[in-house]
């Protein structure tokens, strides 16, 4: 299948008054393994950037542990001054000490710093969305939400998410501050949040699913839902990978998938996705497959 825009995914309104196209671009595999280090190909890496707008992404998600630093300072290098109407989103709250290796700090006092940073490096005034990137069980919630109101109320944050959360702990965030966003994990083959998808759906909050092609690596070549992944996609000239992306897109209106890469071609078989013509019957035979 050829290249389409990432508008075929259509539009959603985070906090209800920012628009994206629904299929976004997320920048953690920008970066070095583990996200640790410079890139590869750091040229290639900015390419990538480039070509994302290019074919219509108006959702960037990023954070400031992806290098750690280095993604943000990429997406500066590469786009700024940024088009008309392309949101980035990042996020604060985890410190890196080395290839995947992470602990959570939700410390007023470095929650601040981080949204500080995380503008300098972008180069922006106000970040549109910025996600705490996980709750630290050994700071209050309020004390880290708080830190995010008060710089909403500065002007800095327009609207505030939240990764890696339960039903539960969104309702009491939502007691703190007004949460526009949920990034967990989620796929075709790893359905560990779907009470959380559902709340989101709920309430109009955007859910921003991250690993979201997981099912070519969780799911082995002889299950059933592998088999069935295949031959749809091969029916429609499409890969596994893009139907996966595409069914995403079909599972819930609220849902933004940000499927990360560090290449160009890559990409660009990413963001076709958006435009695949799936039949209802196909739907129900994916799900029937992966229910298994």
């Amino acid at each position: 299948m050829t290249t389409s825009s990432a508008a075929a995914s259509g539009t959603f309104l985070i906090g209800g008054d920012l628009p994206v196209h629904r299929l976004g671009y997320g920048t953690m595999r920008l970066v070095g393994e583990g996200a640790w280090g410079e890139p590869a190909d750091p040229a290639e890496a900015r390419r990538v950037l480039r070509r994302a707008v290019a074919l219509g992404v108006t959702l960037i998600d990023t954070a400031d542990a992806y290098g750690p630093e280095i993604a943000e300072r990429l997406i500066a290098e590469a786009l700024h001054p940024y088009p008309p109407g392309l949101v980035i989103a990042t996020k604060g709250g985890i410190t890196r000490q080395g290839p995947a290796k992470t602990e959570y700090v939700g410390r007023a006092g470095y929650l601040i710093q981080c949204v500080e940073m995380s503008l300098r490096r972008l180069k922006l005034e106000r970040i549109d969305l910025y996600q705490l990137h996980r709750i630290d069980p050994r700071t209050p919630l309020e004390e880290s939400l708080g830190a995010l109101r008060q710089m909403q109320e500065q002007g800095k944050i327009r609207h505030i998410g939240l990764s890696e959360v339960t039903p539960a702990q969104i309702e009491e965030a939502q007691k703190i501050v007004s949460i526009v966003s949920v990034q967990n994990r989620y796929s075709l083959a790893d359905r560990r949040h779907e009470e959380a998808l559902a709340w989101c759906q709920q309430r109009g909050i955007g859910f921003m699913p991250w690993y979201p092609i997981a099912a070519g690596k969780l799911l082995k070549p002889d299950h059933p839902a592998a088999q069935t992944l295949h031959r749809i996609a091969t029916r429609h000239n499409a890969t596994p990978a893009q139907l996966s992306l595409a069914w995403l897109l079909h599972r819930s209106p609220v849902m933004l998938p940000i499927p990360g890469t560090s290449k160009v071609a890559h990409l660009e078989e990413n963001i076709a996705a958006a435009s695949l013509q799936i039949s209802d019957a196909e739907w129900a035979e994916i799900e029937a497959a992966t229910q298994a």
